[in-house]
């Protein structure tokens, strides 16, 4: 399989960092104190998404009675429990890919879902300075299904779908990515590849992408 583009833009949460584990537990906690059960696919196949949108759509799903009041103090509570029990931890082979594709040349750019002040927290700064462009979910009006994350990137690269590469670990991920025009690259990392069918390709891990994948500059 070959490439032939300019730039690669990453999800972070289950692609580059290995953070998804922690944010299962949290969620699982301030929505077993409103009586709500979730899974572990409740919650990993809404990565990407805005964590209100999550929030509210969990409330509909489950039946449970659900006020802007209700969601933002859950929302809080996530955030504190997750700041608590979180250790940066990274996705096997995600550092040594992106600053190898950095030292080449291509243009980089991060999505996220988390806020542009979380965010930074959770990369070093070595890693987070190799990123030409980043795209945080304080930064858009609609969050990942919706294209508007992936096209504001293109914007900011300053480039046509044609010429990026998206890695994603999430099907919300991959609709946004694929609605934007991109091609996308699936890890399994956090979800089986029953959940990232939508994806151009799917892989286990970034060393296998190494081995069956050549990108080459524009």
């Amino acid at each position: 399989m070959e490439f032939q583009i300019s730039a690669f833009i990453f999800d972070m949460d289950g692609v580059i960092t290995d953070t998804m584990p922690y944010h299962l537990r949290a969620w699982r906690s301030v929505f077993a104190a409103q009586g709500i059960q979730t899974s572990h696919e409740d919650i990993y196949k809404r990565e990407g998404q805005k964590g209100i949108d999550s929030v509210r759509e969990l409330f509909k799903e489950k039946g449970g009675l659900y006020t802007g009041i209700i969601g933002q103090r859950l929302l809080e509570e996530k955030e504190k429990i997750f700041k608590r029990i979180f250790k940066r931890k990274f996705i096997a082979g995600s550092r040594g890919f992106v600053k190898k594709y950095k030292t080449q040349g291509f243009k980089l750019a991060l999505v996220t879902g988390t806020s542009r002040h979380e965010a930074k927290k959770l990369l070093p700064h070595e890693l987070w300075d190799c990123f030409d462009v980043t795209v945080c979910g304080s930064d858009v009006q609609n969050g990942k299904p919706h294209p508007e994350p992936y096209l504001k990137a293109l914007a900011k690269l300053n480039i046509k779908p044609k010429e990026a590469i998206v890695f994603e670990n999430a099907p919300f991920g991959i609709r946004s990515a694929k609605a934007a025009g991109l091609t996308c690259l699936a890890l399994e990392t956090s979800l089986p590849a029953s959940y990232l069918k939508n994806a151009d390709a799917i892989f286990t891990s970034f060393k296998e992408i190494e081995s069956q994948v050549t990108f080459t500059m524009i």
